[in-house]
């Protein structure tokens, strides 16, 4: 039987649009209050306003960059001032880099890594203990299809090993606290039809080869509302038409604002 998560409380990181606002809206409808994040203020209070209205939860954005451990300390802390506790965690926000290793700029390393990577272990750490004492919890973190390639795709050195030392970390990290009640999910999704990709004119000109965002809200639904018992340790939800080895981003790619 499933659990009934009406009156929790996520945060939800990189919320404000794509595959974090539609997150957003799945844990939305089921009940549950939410914190959202993200860099940019205008996008994310509209975010938060049209999901408040629909779903009927209170949803609070906070402005926060999660390269920044102060942001991220702030950010658990309006959530905890706002709602009293932090019940489940989804880190998705993230940054691509694209290049073959000998042309990538040194700036894009520091910056992946304090997104994909240290964002993530960091916000979780301060998450941690609180859901420790509660001896209830759920994480969920936005992998990569990528990881599941050996060797990893071309041009995506960089990105694809930071994923991967994620996911061994969030996999690490549910054998060290499944006793204590908490459930860690990683979620492995393919290229997906979001403000990204729809940058990349080489993709866009083929967009059955695109995945949607409903199967991976379909993904977190099932990780967050399985028997108390149950932990969906990793969900890969992958293109059908489209293999990680012969991957359809371009070399050259124009992202969007942010």
């Amino acid at each position: 039987m499933s659990i009934d998560l009406k009156g929790k409380t996520a945060i939800v990181t990189g919320a404000s649009r794509g595959i974090g606002k539609a997150i957003a809206s799945t844990a939305a409808s089921l009940g549950i209050n939410l914190a959202i994040a993200a860099r940019n203020e205008g996008p994310l209070t509209e975010t938060a306003q049209e999901v408040a209205k629909k779903y009927k939860v209170e949803v609070l954005p906070v402005s926060c960059d999660v390269t920044k451990l102060s942001d991220l300390e702030g950010l658990v802390h309006k959530t905890k001032e706002k709602f009293g506790r932090i019940d489940i965690l989804i880190n998705n926000a993230g940054v691509s880099s694209q290049y073959p290793f000998e042309k990538q700029p040194f700036e894009d390393f520091e910056r992946l890594v304090h997104t994909n990577y240290l964002g993530y272990v960091r916000l979780i750490r301060l998450v941690i203990n609180d859901m420790i004492q509660q001896g209830s919890g759920a994480i969920i973190n936005m992998v990569s299809g990528s990881t599941l390639c050996d060797p990893l795709p071309r041009n995506f050195l960089v990105y694809s090993s930071l994923k991967v030392g994620l996911r061994a970390f969030s996999k690490g990290l549910f054998w060290e606290l499944r006793d204590r009640g908490i459930k860690i999910t990683s979620i492995l999704p393919g290229v997906t039809d979001t403000d990204l990709t729809g940058k990349l004119k080489e993709i866009t000109t083929d967009t059955s080869r695109l995945m949607t965002t409903e199967a991976i809200e379909n993904a977190v639904r099932f990780a967050l509302t399985v028997p108390a018992n149950v932990c969906p340790l990793e969900i890969a939800v992958i293109n059908q038409q489209t293999p990680w080895t012969a991957p359809v981003i371009p070399f050259k790619q124009e992202h969007p604002g942010k």
